[in-house]
């Protein structure tokens, strides 16, 4: 949805995320514009249950309000949970008390240790949890591990035996089959593995930090900041975020599958630097623009928003 940093330009929206993942959406970051950027690119509104923030600077949370709003004239009914830092519910109340007295939807917030490497939020599909993060006030990513699938049933193999409907769910689940004619069939036969779990690791603003790599270790896919290029490193550490350069060398020792950049500073017109900065240190690198999707599998598929 944004993959500016804090200046405001018009080549780039403020930070925010979607991740989709089993018909469920998830935002990580809701900066200033973010239920605009979400109809402009019709991602849909009903699918969102849970809003991640990585910390309180104002381009990764001041599109909280304006989307809290919008769900309620939309007619949301269900439940949004908003995991982030302490001082993300008091950031929001008084809002929510003066311009949102009646919303149709019950709004929960989680408080974040952004301190440490736990466990934020799971359901049926994936598991969330916090990474440290080194910045200015207290900030932390968030790491996605999708749960694992249920094996794929064979048709064939399920209609060659005669497999009635009742009979799939426990064969996925692993119990074997038992024909009419009391012959055993081996669930392993009636089925093939499902894809393998993915991973995606959000690092949000931060400085060079090390620390991460054993959180991040193998994920399939990595988001990290990229404010600066490596001729404005001094500025990256007196702001506390990182280079492109840098980034990619977290990539690289983190032995990630994929590197995607973002957060770019309002000084750099042409981002071609930033892929030249880091894809000689990891190959795998992609620059991100606003509407584009990444396709996390065995390989990134990149694409643009439908």
């Amino acid at each position: 949805m944004g993959c500016g940093s804090a200046t405001p330009t018009v080549r780039h929206a403020p930070t925010a995320q979607v991740v989709d993942l089993r018909d469920k959406l998830y935002l990580i970051d809701c900066g200033e514009g973010t239920q605009l950027q979400m109809r402009r690119y019709r991602v849909r509104f009903n699918r969102l249950n849970n809003v991640f923030i990585s910390h309180l600077h104002g381009d990764h949370c001041f599109g909280l309000p304006g989307l809290v709003s919008t769900l309620g004239m939309l007619g949301r009914t269900g439940e949004l949970v908003i995991h982030g830092p302490d001082g993300t519910e008091a950031f929001l109340s008084p809002v929510l008390s003066r311009f949102c007295k009646e919303l149709p939807y019950k709004i929960s917030f989680n408080t974040v240790d952004t301190g440490k490497h736990e466990l934020v939020m799971e359901d049926r599909s994936v598991s969330v949890y916090s990474i440290p993060l080194h910045h200015r006030i207290p900030t932390c990513g968030y790491l996605f591990r999708e749960k694992p699938r249920e094996p794929h049933i064979i048709r064939e193999m399920i209609d060659f035996y005669n497999v009635p409907l009742r009979e799939i769910a426990e064969i996925k689940r692993g119990m074997d089959f038992i024909t009419a004619d009391g012959v055993t069939v081996p669930a392993s036969r009636l089925t093939r593995p499902a894809d393998p779990p993915r991973s995606y690791a959000f690092c949000s603003d931060t400085a060079y930090s090390p620390a991460i790599i054993p959180i991040i270790e193998g994920v399939d896919c990595l988001y990290h900041e990229a404010t600066f290029l490596e001729a404005d490193l001094p500025r990256a550490r007196q702001t506390f975020h990182s280079t492109a350069r840098q980034a990619a060398e977290i990539a690289a020792r983190a032995k990630v599958g994929s590197l995607i950049l973002g957060h770019y500073s309002a000084r750099y017109e042409d981002l071609n630097g930033f892929l030249s900065e880091a894809s000689p240190i990891f190959a795998n690198t992609h620059i991100s623009d606003e509407g584009e999707t990444f396709e996390i599998q065995l390989k990134i598929k990149r694409g643009r928003f439908n």
